[in-house]
């Protein structure tokens, strides 16, 4: 399955490759002492955290806030935008591309899992496995418990019920709950905003 390309070039293309390879390898250890870190220091130290997180992910926005433990493969494939909370527990397996909207809700015990295996017994036995993308679109919220699957896109504004499996893309503005995910309902992004300081 060898055609002249590195197995990280094969593994961000969504190819088969081995994850065993020793640059890769590398590049896990790497992500595993950072989360380390980031994961053994305390809330109070907002700034070493920050550092921590900038130096792991790809890219993180102004004002988001990921609170530990969080687990990643290799950190670098993360991009999150702006202003986005994720509470604790976040896995987000970036063996492919997880690409994070602005304003971005995600509850505890979420998992973004980029990674696929053959489903042939040969091939997953030399443990060749590929990976799809995940993205994620802008105010999306993702319950608790959570589960995406690998090549799933989630539009803007869309809830994802907790516990929920999404195993296909959602569109923006909708409502998905279930395992499968199904999508329930449709939500107004131009709703007004209800005014708690109001009976309703």
């Amino acid at each position: 399955m060898t055609d002249g390309r590195s197995m990280r070039e094969r593994m961000l293309a969504g190819d088969l490759y081995l994850a065993d390879d020793p640059e890769l390898a590398e590049l896990l250890h790497r992500a595993a002492e950072l989360t380390e870190a980031y994961n053994a220091t305390p809330a109070r130290r907002s700034d070493e955290q920050r550092r921590l997180l900038t130096e792991l992910l790809g890219e993180i926005g102004e004002e988001t806030v990921i609170r530990p433990p969080l687990r990643v493969d290799y950190g670098r494939h993360i991009r999150i935008g702006a202003r986005c909370f994720a509470n604790f527990g976040l896995v987000a397996l970036d063996v492919a591309a997880i690409t994070i909207g602005d304003d971005v809700q995600i509850g505890a015990n979420v998992q973004l899992l980029t990674p696929t295996h053959p489903v042939e017994p040969t091939p997953r036995r030399e443990k060749w496995e590929a990976a799809k993308p995940i993205t994620i679109g802008d105010n999306a919220w993702l319950g608790s418990g959570a589960i995406v699957l690998p090549g799933v896109t989630i539009g803007a504004n869309t809830v994802v019920g907790a516990g929920a499996v999404v195993t296909r893309d959602l569109p923006a503005n909708v409502v998905a709950v279930g395992n499968p995910a199904r999508v329930v309902r449709e939500i107004d992004p131009g709703a007004p905003v209800a005014d708690p300081t109001r009976p309703s």
